[in-house]
Parts: C-alpha cells; sequence; structure tokens
C-alpha cells in the first residue's frame, strides 16, 4: 500500500462514472432543430468538459457564444523558460472568461494543464515583451504586473482596472526586469509563511478571480460543470 494512503480510508472500486451525457433521447427523430448542435455529439453523446448549456453544442458554437459575454481584462504570460504553468493559467482564463491570453516569448507551450481549454480561449503570440508592449499601448490596456517585488500594492487593497491587461511571470524568477519597467503598475498577493512566492497558476488564478469579484455580472456565471 502507498504511503499516502491511510488503510481506514475505502477503497476505490468498479468503474468510475462516464463524464457528461450520451446520445440524444429519442434518436435522429428528436433531434434538435438548430445549427449550434453538432449532428455527431447528438449521435455519440457528449463527453467534454463543457457546462450543461453547451452540451451537443458544436465548438464553433461554443465559442461564438462566450465571444459574445468575454470580460475585457486579459492575462500575458512570459514564456522564457517554456514553463509548465501555461496550459493551467490559459484553464483559469477560460474559466474566468478573459477576453484574451497572451503568451509572451516563446511561441511553443505545454497545453496539456490546458485540457483542451484552448480551444475555446483565445491565445495569441508575441515575441518579446517590446511587441506585447506595444500592442497593450495600441489597444489603450494597462498592463498590471503580478509580482510580489519592491513597488508593488498589495492586490487585496488594490481596485483593479475594468480593461486591462494581467501580466504573470515565470514559476521561480518571476517577471523579467524588462516586463516590470515596462508595467503601468505592480501589483503582489498577500502572503504569510516561509516561501517568497506561490505557484504562477495559483496566482493567476486568484488575481483573476479578485478582478471578477471586483468587476464581473455574477449573475451571468455558471454554477456547475463537469471536472
Amino acid at each position: 500500500m502507498p504511503d499516502d494512503l491511510d488503510p481506514a480510508d475505502p477503497v476505490p472500486s468498479g468503474t468510475p462514472p462516464e463524464v457528461g451525457v450520451g446520445p440524444w433521447p429519442g434518436g435522429e427523430a428528436a433531434w434538435p432543430d438548430d445549427s449550434r448542435y453538432d449532428r455527431e455529439l447528438l449521435r455519440d453523446g457528449d463527453r467534454r468538459n463543457v457546462v450543461d448549456a453547451y452540451r451537443y453544442w458544436s465548438m464553433d458554437a461554443i465559442v461564438a457564444d462566450l465571444d459574445e459575454r468575454r470580460h475585457p481584462f486579459h492575462v500575458a504570460i512570459e514564456n522564457w523558460q517554456h514553463d509548465l504553468n501555461i496550459g493551467s493559467i490559459v484553464r483559469s482564463a477560460n474559466a474566468f472568461l478573459a477576453d484574451t491570453v497572451h503568451i509572451v516569448g516563446r511561441r511553443r507551450w505545454n497545453k496539456r494543464g490546458a485540457m483542451v481549454t484552448d480551444r475555446y480561449q483565445h491565445v495569441v503570440h508575441h515575441a518579446d515583451v517590446t511587441s506585447f508592449v506595444a500592442w497593450a499601448r495600441d489597444s489603450g490596456l494597462p498592463v498590471l504586473a503580478v509580482d510580489n517585488v519592491e513597488g508593488s500594492t498589495l492586490l487585496e487593497r488594490t481596485t483593479l482596472p475594468e480593461r486591462c491587461v494581467l501580466l504573470f511571470g515565470q514559476e521561480g524568477p518571476g517577471l523579467s526586469a524588462e516586463a516590470l519597467a515596462a508595467a503601468d503598475s505592480r501589483v503582489a498577493i498577500s502572503q504569510f509563511g516561509s516561501t517568497r512566492s506561490i505557484n504562477a497558476a495559483a496566482a493567476a488564478a486568484i488575481v483573476m478571480h479578485e478582478w471578477v469579484r471586483q468587476h464581473a455580472d455574477l449573475d451571468g456565471s455558471s454554477p456547475a460543470g463537469d471536472d
């Protein structure tokens, strides 16, 4: 028995329950007459990790619907070290309905942590900090660097702009000096332990949720989805 298991805990058994839904009840004759629905999903079932409101919808239809409701904040991540957290950040950006995720630096990133949410989330690439900042300036979006460095204000005491870019750094070193210098402001998450920083993906989720807490219409949120 592995060391981290308690002998008193119940041992999982049997086949885990299937995620999602099976074929549309009633067969093809009962399929809805709506262009948003995907015929293959209606026929075979929908096992994707999507909220119930999007069951059987095509991917294009889901993206189009999300585009009607996206929040006006963007997320950017420096990618000099091929950070494995980027996939998780993209997944959180999808959950909090960010407008776009911007990858700054290397174009390639590990998509495993995104759990295919990158299919529904706009992701664009900028070759370097200079080109990213130029895009932000042209778009009229202030850049908020998230890092616990000198000059940062506490996130919990900061009013986040409704339209902005939340810029995150690499796991470990944080943001580059160039990115910090180019940012319009800096925010840090309150911490009370011995470690210098928390996980980059966790930090990104916290800050995105704080934006949602301050600005989002919570009546438009989805209460549940499949894991």
